[in-house]
């Protein structure tokens, strides 16, 4: 186990209400002016807020006289009844994602004082005319009163505080150095492969050393760190060697399954145990049923699939529909205690439990799929534990460094405990939904989380290096493809990244093209396994249809976006033999979420989305490497923040709820012979007059 995990959260400074200090600085007063999606009012000299729609913010007066450097305490008090798991404060201008912090505001039935540290993100702010957007969640109906607005000078306690938080980002670096020098040592010895049977494991290796081990490794280890192991099997053979263990052992009073861990090999010295392999994991797992393959009868898909919806499930077979992605909360399934609405289930000889509902609607919308040829990917989505019904599922769940500022967590793959309940639900799911007889529908993917080069906002573990994600990203990914395995030989885990590609414009994210390498080496490293992308080339701004018009796009593997406009990168850099599974088997690529937004529902905006999706489909149908579309949204949904990216207009739309847009239209002919004439309007809005002039056909190079 590591001892750097989990601290993040200790040192976000909030809700300090017993300090006693006075400001350094003029209060701020809130403008009545530009308010958007909330209500301002001032009563009993406080500023009275309720928010009405799902993008809330407001903007403070601009600062009169100047900041003092060292003026780097954002305070001010406040009431509020609700909890606000994300109160982000922009410094501006410009107001940009690169110069904001994020905190959480709890239930306060009293005044209360409520401190951010922003040192880290106002070194050239402050100046007079700076301003400051407070942005209240994402959702309606929200009360707080707040008064006493400005900045102050850090108590000793804050600066000690902040000092502690340092250390943490020292250590973290550390971890890093010895994870980078782990990957890209060149070890002596090595685990050539791994295979899982019903009941044995087999570990082939290389190695020639006196006191030489095969020590096991848990999914919630950090190898690097380790000196001491829990399982460790004496190689008596000298060069090559196989050795046969069990699978299920007992550990800590359970059955533990060890087709999640991985093998290394070790050498004993003095003071413990020292690497002299990389680790590996299972190659092969022998799974219980003899499931056929299953393929795709086409590229059209529907993304956030559900039968128990108010949407017609009669758009699976009006559009031709041959794959879809349904979204599965875990956090939402799982319950920690037995109950009258839950369900239990046995994982490794322990007894679990489900929401007995969650799996009822689950069923129906799996058994519809099923029984239609559909297939499916399951997005795997853990909320925040504030979020979570069942808060001591949250606890388990939620990983300890997860920021308020996200709107999901990773994964918690820090204790035996978060990655036991992990792998009973998936394994759950698995085994429920590879049945060969399809009794409660099929499964096919697993698309492990949302687009985790977003991951501050998707999949939120907090602040961390690229690599030190990765690190634990790729773990929650083994752990989903190795159980998924065990019941369906050719269940893949995905991968999922936005349009973003070698350029991000949040301080926060990640570059999608970044994450895909350093998965590769986990795979050359550890042991390749068939995964896939699950990718979103949405446009380059989601309100703009007319992705033709993309700046940030260019046709080489360095291109700052992957949109509609130049797809063919991605395209091509996933038949590159280094991306390759094993170096042979290309990857599988779906297009898991994306569509093109109608700004309105005028005629003008209504054309140009059907036009977009006219224009796409033109380019990814001769694209052999693109697999399947997923178009999201499905229907036009109120809470995305005004995008209106679906198929069907909003199910409370006063003109025509949940009506067919044109894009519906052009949906359903696509495939089919009436696309030519379908699409055929859509050529003088894109401004072109052949459909070859929007595919790119010359050679897509390094820069």
């Amino acid at each position: 186990m590591n001892n750097w995990k989990g601290l993040a959260l200790f040192f976000i400074l909030s809700g300090f209400s017993m300090l006693k200090v006075s400001a350094q600085s003029k209060p701020f007063n809130l403008l009545h002016d530009n308010l958007h999606d909330l209500e301002l009012k001032q009563a009993d000299g406080a500023y009275v807020i309720l928010t009405s729609g799902s993008d809330p913010y407001l903007f403070t007066q601009p600062v009169e006289q100047g900041l003092q450097p060292d003026e780097t305490i954002l305070t001010f008090e406040y009431f509020s009844p609700d909890y606000l798991d994300n109160f982000q404060v922009f410094f501006g201008p410009p107001i940009s994602e690169n110069k904001s912090i994020s905190s959480e505001l709890g239930i306060r039935e009293g005044w209360t004082t409520h401190t951010i540290d922003v040192s880290d993100e106002i070194k050239d702010w402050g100046a007079k005319g700076s301003i400051m957007r407070f942005d209240f969640g994402g959702a309606p109906n929200y009360h707080i009163q707040i008064r006493n607005i400005h900045f102050r000078k850090p108590t000793s306690e804050e600066l000690q505080k902040k000092a502690a938080r340092e250390r943490v980002k020292q250590a973290e670096a550390l971890i890093k150095t010895k994870l980078e020098e782990y990957l890209s040592h060149h070890f002596v010895c090595s685990i050539s492969q791994v295979t899982v049977n019903k009941e044995k494991i087999l570990i082939k290796g290389n190695g020639n050393l006196a006191d030489m081990y095969i020590a096991e490794v848990q999914l919630q280890d950090d190898i690097q760190l380790m000196q001491q192991f829990s399982s460790l099997t004496t190689v008596n053979s000298k060069n090559d060697f196989t050795i046969t263990l069990n699978r299920y052992i007992e550990r800590n009073g359970i059955k533990y399954d060890r087709l999640l861990s991985k093998w290394a090999i070790v050498q004993k010295k003095v003071n413990g145990y020292t690497l002299q392999s990389q680790a590996r994991y299972a190659d092969y797992i022998e799974p219980l049923y003899n499931l056929p393959e299953e393929t795709l009868r086409g590229k059209k898909g529907i993304g956030g699939f559900s039968a128990t919806g108010r949407a017609p499930v009669s758009d699976i077979d009006s559009l031709g529909i041959t794959s879809v992605t349904v979204n599965m909360w875990i956090t939402k399934m799982m319950r920690s205690k037995p109950g009258a609405d839950n369900i239990s289930f046995n994982y490794n000889g322990k007894t679990y439990y489900a929401n007995k509902r969650w799996v009822e609607n689950m069923d129906k919308t799996l058994q519809l799929t099923a029984q239609k040829n559909i297939i499916v990917s399951s997005i795997i989505l853990i909320d925040k534990a504030v979020n979570c019904d069942d808060k001591e599922i949250g606890r388990i769940f939620q990983h300890p460094d997860c920021d308020p500022a996200g709107i999901y967590s990773m994964a918690n793959m820090t204790t035996a405990e978060g990655v036991e309940y992990y792998a009973a639900a998936i394994d759950f799911l698995a085994q429920r939904y590879s049945r060969p007889d399809k009794k409660y529908g099929r499964i096919h993917n697993w698309i492990v989380h949302n687009e985790v080069d977003a991951g501050w906002v998707w999949t939120n573990m907090g602040e961390k290096d690229k690599l030190l994600f990765m690190d634990t990203y790729h773990k929650s990914m083994r752990l989903i493809h190795n159980i998924a395995r065990k019941y369906n030989p050719y269940a893949k885990a995905f991968i999922t990244l936005t349009h973003f590609w070698a350029w991000t414009v949040d301080k926060h994210f990640y570059h999608s093209v970044d994450l895909l390498n350093i998965l590769l080496d986990y795979s050359a490293k550890e042991g390749d396994f068939e995964w896939g992308i699950a990718h979103h080339p949405y446009p380059e701004s989601l309100f703009e249809p007319k992705s033709w018009l993309d700046q940030k796009c260019e046709f080489n593997f360095n291109t700052p976006l992957i949109t509609f406009k130049n797809i063919e990168v991605l395209n091509t850099w996933v038949k590159q033999p280094y991306t390759r599974f094993l170096g042979k088997i290309r990857r599988t690529v779906f297009l898991s979420e994306q569509g093109p937004n109608s700004k309105d529902y005028t005629d003008k905006s209504l054309t140009e989305q059907a036009a977009s999706m006219a224009y796409v489909w033109k380019k990814i149908k001769n694209l052999d490497a693109i697999d399947a579309f997923q178009f999201h949204n499905w229907v036009d949904d109120r809470g995305e923040g005004g995008l209106r990216i679906g198929l069907r207009r909003f199910l409370d739309d006063k003109d025509d709820p949940g009506g067919k847009k044109p894009v519906w239209y052009v949906f359903r002919d696509i495939e089919t012979a009436r696309e030519e004439s379908s699409c055929e309007f859509a050529k003088p809005v894109i401004g072109i007059n052949h459909w070859d002039e929007v595919l790119y056909s010359k050679q897509i190079t390094e820069k």
